[in-house]
């Protein structure tokens, strides 16, 4: 069991940049793949990106490619997600998942466990 804990959202503008972490409890962090979803006011919970056990595939919901970054540190058990380019499209809640599978899940109802989320807001 993981139990993800999102941080690192907050206030910035368009163009700019944030790093959210989310540091995992528990000592089977390996065993899960983890993904970043976020959800904006009166819109469904949408894929951004996922990552691999290993931390070798990363997968990148369209709008993400090329501005976002996910990244693993299995040492620390936690998952980064590096944004850059910010657009306020991009204001959300943030979420961490982890996914009891090897390579990892563009799918909400595929994973097994949730943050609470992190709020991300992009002023123009």
């Amino acid at each position: 069991q993981v139990l993800p804990a999102e941080s690192g959202g907050g206030l910035v503008q368009a163009g700019g940049s944030l790093r959210l972490s989310c540091a995992t409890s528990g000592r089977s962090f390996t065993y899960y793949a983890m993904g970043w979803f976020r959800q904006a006011p009166g819109e469904e919970r949408e894929f951004v990106a996922a990552i691999s056990r290993s931390g070798a595939s990363t997968y990148y919901a369209t709008s993400a490619k090329g501005r976002f970054t996910i990244a693993r540190d299995n040492a620390k058990n936690t998952v980064y997600l590096q944004m850059n380019s910010l657009k306020p499209e991009d204001t959300a809640v943030y979420y961490c998942a982890a996914d009891l599978s090897a390579l990892g899940s563009r799918k909400p109802q595929d994973m097994d466990y949730w943050g609470k989320g992190t709020l991300v807001t992009v002023s123009s």
